[in-house]
């Protein structure tokens, strides 16, 4: 790498845009140990704060991890979802050229709650549905798909065989959505969350908690469980 080549940048975005050359070509793949702060200061001839400034701001863009005392690495890169959009997570992992899997962990009746019961303006103990599916990209795990569904709005539900389509498919035909309601926050999974994930106890997950209405009546609530290293999450809204 050089920067000594005159460019109108600043020093430290010359260096930003040289690393990621190098980690886009392949120089440095996900993964790598990239070169420390100390020999990119010796081999870019400029100051450790420039350096310093480069590697910050690749690392909260996502393209590098930075570890205490260990050193700097490329980040794997992630699969993407739609923030403000409810889509079909099989179509989204299409749309990226890989394979979509479900598996069916759970998919049967139950009582609700006191709590489901007033989300879905109904008894407590009256029946409601619940499904569990794990989504695949390419054989590895991205989406824990945990799903409460309101009877009177699905009644086939428990029929369709989610292996073939996902349960997005079966409810937008049933009952269209026409308002939708997202919250994010980040969690420590439980450990059978863990476990269908394969990820380590202390890994940190996005879960967006979902429900959706069709003509003002609540169809599902859903909880989506990504594990934090391999998914993120993105919008873009006009004010």
């Amino acid at each position: 790498m050089n920067a000594d080549t005159p460019s109108p940048l600043p020093r430290y975005s010359q260096i930003k845009r040289m690393i990621s050359s190098r980690i886009q070509s392949g120089d440095w793949r996900p993964g790598d140990r990239i070169a420390s702060e100390a020999e990119l200061v010796r081999d870019m001839g400029v100051s450790r704060m420039t350096i310093n400034r480069a590697l910050r701001e690749l690392t909260l863009e996502g393209q590098l991890i930075r570890v205490q005392g260990v050193g700097t690495f490329v980040a794997e890169s992630k699969a993407q979802s739609a923030l403000f959009e409810v889509k079909n997570i099989a179509d989204e992992i299409r749309a990226r050229g890989s394979r979509h899997e479900a598996k069916v962990i759970l998919l049967r009746r139950e009582a609700a709650s006191e709590q489901t019961a007033r989300l879905f303006e109904m008894k407590a103990g009256d029946e409601v549905y619940h499904s569990t599916l794990l989504h695949l990209e390419n054989d590895v795990p991205i989406q824990i798909e945990d799903r409460l569904v309101d009877p009177r709005m699905a009644k086939d539900y428990l029929q369709q065989d989610f292996t073939r389509i996902t349960p997005f498919v079966y409810l937008t035909e049933v009952a269209p959505i026409s308002e939708a309601e997202h919250v994010i926050e980040a969690v420590l999974p439980e450990a059978e969350e863990r476990r269908l994930l394969k990820i380590p106890a202390k890994e940190p997950c996005i879960r967006l908690h979902r429900r959706t209405w069709s003509d003002g009546k609540l169809v599902s609530c859903v909880d989506l469980t990504y594990p934090g290293s391999r998914y993120r999450l993105s919008g873009r809204f006009r004010a």
